[in-house]
């Protein structure tokens, strides 16, 4: 099992990410909010700006304070490896 760094220390399992994407857009907060409804929010912020959001298959929606570039880049790191 693979663990990817999402910032401050905390990691997340390569094989369960399914998307890596921006919270910008409405469908996205709509992900996010019906995730804290569900109680499947993860919230890896530390209280700083989400800047990434990470989806995986089981549902579970994680917020990051790192840019989705840069998470994909230590993820494709990782695949290198």
């Amino acid at each position: 099992m693979k663990l990817l760094n999402i910032g401050f220390g905390n990691v997340v399992s390569t094989s369960r990410i399914v998307a890596i994407v921006s919270p910008e857009s409405a469908p996205i907060k709509r992900i996010i909010q019906d995730a804290k409804e569900k109680g499947s929010l993860i919230d890896a912020t530390y209280g700083r700006r989400t800047r990434a959001v990470i989806i995986t298959d089981s549902d579970h929606v994680i917020l990051s304070a790192v840019q989705p570039e840069t998470v994909a880049g230590r993820l494709n790191d990782e695949d290198e490896e």
